[in-house]
Formats: C-alpha cells, sequence, structure tokens
C-alpha cells in the first residue's frame, strides 16, 4: 500500500515536470518570435554589376580592337607627365648654361676692358719717354745712351701698337657687353616660357639654337678663325639670331588679331627700317672702319719711323714722330673707336633681326599660326621707342611719300 503510493507520487511528479517544461517551450518560443518580428531587416535588392563598356574601334582613334578606357588612359597620362619632366629638365639645362655663359662673358669683358686702359697708358708712357729721350739727344752729340734708349723704346712701341691695333681691346669689351645683355634677354626668355605655359620640345631645339648663335656671333678666343675680323673689307652688321625660316613660332590661337592693314602697317615699317635706319648704320659704320683701319696703320708706322730715325742720327724727326705716333694711339683707343665700330655692328643687326622677324610673320600664309596681332604690334612699337598711334603714324607717312613720289626723312627708330 505504501509503496503504492510512492509510485502515484513519482507518477504526478513527473506528469507535472514534463507539462511545466512544455509550457516554458512553448513560453520561449513565442518570445522568440516577438523578439525576431522586432527586429527583423528587410531583405535588400539584389543588384548586378556589369562588366565594363567597350570603346568601338572607331572611337578609339583607329584601332581594331576594342580596349576598355581604364587601360588606355592611365599610361597616356603617366607617358605625358614622362615627357612634360624631360622636357622641363632640358630646358632648365639650358637655362643654367645661359647663366654660366652671361657670368662667364660679364668677367670676361672686364678684363677686356681692363686691357684697353692698361695698354693704352702704357703705350703712350713709353713713347713719350723715348720722344723726350730723343729730343735731349738733339741738343748734342755726346747721347748715344739716350739715342740707343729712344730707339729700343721706339722699337717695342711699334710691336705693342701692332698687337693692340690688331685685337682692338676696346672692340672686344664692346662684344663682351652685348653678348652679356643678349645673354640676359635670352635667359629672360625662357623664364618666361617656364612660367606662363608648359615647355614643348620646340620651346628646347629654339633655345638651343640661340644660344649657339650667340656663341658664333660673339666668340671668346681672341686669334684664330673663330675670332670676329676687325677690319673687313666692308662693314658687317652683327648676326646673333637662328636662321629665319628658325623664327617662325606655332600658335594655337584662333582669333590672334591681325587685319590687312596691321599687314600693310608692318610692310611700311620694314621698308623705313631698311631705307633709313639700317642703310643710315651702315654708312656709319663703313666711315668709322675706315678711320680705324687709318688709324691702326699710322700709330704703328709713326713709332717705327721714329725707332729708324732715332737709330740713324736724327733725333729731332724722331721726337716729333714718336709724340705723333702717341696722339694717334690716345685717339684710336682712348676714344675707343672700336667700340663705336662694334657698337655700330650692333646697332645695325639689332633693325636686321626686327626686318627679318617682320618679314618672317607675314610670310606665313596661314593667320591662326602666327603671334598674335596686337601683341606683335606692341613688341615692334617698344623695340623702336614709340607709342602705338606713333607707329601707325609712321606708317601712313610712309605710304603717302611713296603714292607721291617724295623720300620719306623720319627715322623709324627713337631709341637709336
Amino acid at each position: 500500500m505504501a509503496s503504492l503510493q510512492a509510485s502515484n507520487l513519482i507518477f504526478s511528479s513527473s506528469s507535472s515536470s514534463s507539462s511545466s517544461s512544455s509550457s516554458l517551450c512553448c513560453s520561449s518560443r513565442r518570445f522568440n518570435n516577438v523578439i525576431s518580428a522586432a527586429i527583423s531587416v528587410p531583405k535588400l535588392p539584389k543588384i548586378s554589376f556589369s562588366t565594363p563598356k567597350m570603346i568601338p574601334s572607331r572611337e578609339l582613334y583607329g584601332l581594331t580592337n576594342p580596349i576598355p578606357i581604364e587601360k588606355i588612359v592611365v599610361p597616356i597620362q603617366k607617358h605625358d607627365r614622362n615627357e612634360e619632366c624631360n622636357v622641363k629638365a632640358q630646358l632648365y639645362a639650358i637655362l643654367e648654361a645661359v647663366c654660366d655663359r652671361v657670368e662667364m662673358h660679364n668677367n670676361i669683358g672686364e678684363q677686356r676692358n681692363n686691357w684697353n686702359t692698361l695698354l693704352l697708358n702704357s703705350i703712350n708712357m713709353i713713347t713719350l719717354t723715348a720722344a723726350t729721350m730723343a729730343g735731349v739727344a738733339a741738343t748734342g752729340d755726346s747721347h748715344l745712351g739716350l739715342k740707343l734708349s729712344s730707339t729700343l723704346l721706339f722699337s717695342a712701341v711699334t710691336g705693342m701698337m701692332v698687337m693692340v691695333n690688331k685685337i682692338q681691346p676696346s672692340q672686344l669689351a664692346e662684344e663682351q657687353r652685348n653678348a652679356v645683355r643678349l645673354f640676359k634677354q635670352l635667359q629672360r626668355e625662357i623664364e618666361t616660357v617656364i612660367a606662363l605655359r608648359v615647355p614643348c620640345e620646340d620651346d628646347v631645339k629654339e633655345a638651343m639654337e640661340k644660344v649657339l648663335a650667340l656663341d658664333k656671333a660673339y666668340p671668346l678666343p681672341l686669334l684664330g678663325n673663330k675670332m670676329i675680323k676687325k677690319f673687313p673689307k666692308t662693314f658687317e652688321t652683327a648676326v646673333w639670331w637662328p636662321p629665319r625660316q628658325h623664327l617662325q613660332r606655332k600658335n594655337r590661337k584662333q582669333s590672334n588679331g591681325w587685319s590687312e592693314e596691321m599687314e600693310m602697317e608692318m610692310r611700311e615699317i620694314v621698308k623705313v627700317l631698311k631705307t633709313k635706319d639700317r642703310e643710315d648704320y651702315e654708312r656709319l659704320g663703313n666711315l668709322v672702319l675706315k678711320i680705324n683701319k687709318f688709324l691702326a696703320i699710322s700709330g704703328p708706322l709713326l713709332a717705327g719711323i721714329a725707332a729708324v730715325g732715332s737709330f740713324s742720327g736724327s733725333p729731332s724727326l724722331a721726337a716729333a714722330t714718336g709724340a705723333l705716333a702717341a696722339v694717334v694711339n690716345s685717339f684710336e683707343h682712348g676714344g675707343q673707336v672700336g667700340m663705336v665700330l662694334e657698337m655700330y655692328r650692333n646697332c645695325g643687326g639689332f633693325f636686321k633681326l626686327l626686318e627679318e622677324s617682320i618679314e618672317s610673320t607675314l610670310d606665313q600664309s596661314e593667320v591662326e599660326k602666327r603671334e598674335n596681332g596686337e601683341m606683335f604690334e606692341m613688341k615692334v612699337a617698344l623695340k623702336l621707342g614709340r607709342s602705338l598711334s606713333e607707329l601707325r603714324d609712321l606708317a601712313r607717312k610712309s605710304s603717302y611719300s611713296f603714292i607721291e613720289g617724295t623720300q620719306y626723312e623720319e627715322f623709324a627708330s627713337k631709341l637709336f
């Protein structure tokens, strides 16, 4: 009886525990469903990714096989960037060479200017000393030492005059001054190109040709074929720019300010430059060249006559010709006749360059490739020292004088 009661107890307890556990499971399922419903995330729509579109062959510069655009843009950009850096590096290298030439020509110009001063003073002092000795020797017959000394001094002066007249130190110094100015001008041009736009290979080529042309126009050697001829047969203007075909520049502007009136104006200016300015400087240059030749021959000749007179027993003649030799030498090198000649050469070359630049621009048949007309007109006016209105008046008066058959007397340049 007791065992039956115990088994009933166990069964009732187990049934109650099973019913309670089933009720707990049901309640936990409901709780989970409520939570999942509260935090449920909506499903995202499906996104389909397509491969890059291929460029048709006719759109890709005539390529036969279509290539994705990503594979084309990146290599071209890298190539352009490398090429741009290379061109800029080349232009900077030329700029460094130009700066070095400015310093070099400046130093050599100062040196040759000192030569002119020192040689002038030395030759005059020796000549006057020899002439004084010859004059003293003329007062008596027992001055053999004075006669011999004056003969030696006159002989030395004759050789020095020949050497100095051959190299013309004043002209050499003026050459170097002009070279410094033109190399500085080229330096500023290169710096302007680098500052305003991306340089190209044509800029490098043009700068290189200008450097070589300046080196040829203003050489440093004193002797040999590279030296500028100091006594040519006829006067020649200086040429420090590349040949004419290299002066034309590409211009990408479509509207560049040219008109038929402006072209006629430029042609009239070229006519005035040829018939008045450059012709006048060539005439003056030939005159100075003849004077320089005469002085270069007269100085050593007079000193040689003085040496012969002193040695042959004519001290009076030696003293007179020695004094004249000192005067001639002072006039030639103290007056810097060679420098004046080089100045005329440079001025004549300036007008010749301006003529060629205008003519080469007008000869370009495609107006779009010319330099901007308004900018070009302003540059010409500045180079001639005139305003734009004065430049146009000059062209108009020159045209009227040609129509009337009269000679136009005004010069194009107001600077020199």
